[in-house]
């Protein structure tokens, strides 16, 4: 009795398995009988008859495309353009918000009454506010995530009126500074900024001018210097030397963008384009290790900065 059920129980899965595929074979499409004649001209019947020349190869293809211009200095045309992508060669995203940290920390000991802005503070605040606005152009076409990306162009413009306006002081002028004090403790603290109205493209002719920026890069090269004394000051001041050597690599492409004094002066164009590559090369000597490169670079730094001071200001 037992194993009658066993071979009824059998018989059924045998069922269940063998019907769906019965069912399957009659829901499918008979298969199209085709005159051959009635196909003839329709399709090739061979693949090179379907190119009037030589059969195009993928080693032809790839020898079609034009290979990407490149300058004396080896950068692609592109990257001298300084396209998105170009900044992330040169510097962290983690570089550029300490900077704009460390900075925005200055600023407010420059912005404090009106007495010390109209004697001379107004000075270093231009210097701040042009760095800063610099910094928030290049965030704003940073090509991956950077901290305040979203609000970086509005901050830009923000910031570079104020700069420009900080050519001398006044009242005026004391009280716009406090209102970018106040801009800039948001933009840091999260809340952000009450007003996002800005220019889609950066138009460095409105941004920065090259006076404070020079004075600026004569800071980066001196706090570099005490930082790459020896082996030892390079292994202590590792996250300074890295920061400083990427902001002035940053600082060399920002100086020949269109706009910028004399960016179509030869001269002037291969001096900060070397001070950007000594200055990648010293971070990258960092990064594996080799001091002694380090130290060496950051002699050429010097000595690049010099010569351009030489004959420009």
């Amino acid at each position: 009795m037992i194993a009658s059920r066993h071979l009824l129980a059998a018989a059924s899965v045998a069922v269940v398995l063998v019907i769906p595929y019965v069912w399957a074979d009659d829901r499918r499409a008979p298969v199209p009988k085709v005159d051959p004649d009635e196909m003839q001209g329709v399709f090739f019947t061979n693949i090179e008859d379907a190119f009037r020349g030589e059969v195009p190869s993928l080693s032809a293809l790839r020898g079609a495309i034009p290979a990407p211009e490149t300058s004396a200095e080896g950068d692609t045309a592109e990257a001298t353009a300084a396209g998105d992508g170009f900044w992330s060669d040169l510097i962290s995203p983690s570089s550029l918000e300490d900077e704009v940290k460390r900075i925005k920390l200055h600023y407010d000991t420059v912005v404090t009454t009106p007495g010390a802005f109209n004697s001379g503070g107004y000075l270093e605040a231009r210097l701040d506010l042009t760095v800063l606005a610099s910094l928030f152009a290049v965030i704003k076409q940073y090509p991956t995530d950077v901290r305040w990306k979203d609000q970086a162009a509005a901050a830009r413009d923000l910031i570079a009126r104020t700069a420009f306006n900080c050519k001398a002081g006044s009242t005026q002028v004391y009280n716009e500074a406090k209102l970018r004090k106040g801009d800039l403790q948001d933009l840091v603290a999260g809340s952000g900024l009450a007003s996002r109205d800005a220019e889609e493209d950066s138009d460095w002719s409105m941004i920065a001018d090259r006076a404070p920026l020079m004075e600026y890069a004569e800071a980066l090269v001196e706090s570099l210097e005490d930082g790459a004394r020896d082996e030892g000051t390079i292994k202590k001041e590792t996250d300074l030397v890295k920061r400083n050597s990427e902001l002035l690599a940053l600082l060399g492409a920002i100086l020949v963008q269109e706009g910028m004094d004399d960016a179509d002066d030869d001269d002037y164009a291969k001096l900060s384009r070397d001070m950007t590559e000594d200055a990648s090369a010293a971070n990258k000597a960092l990064e594996r290790g080799d001091y002694e490169a380090v130290r060496l670079g950051v002699a050429k730094i010097r000595q690049k900065c010099d010569a351009c001071h030489e004959q420009y200001r």
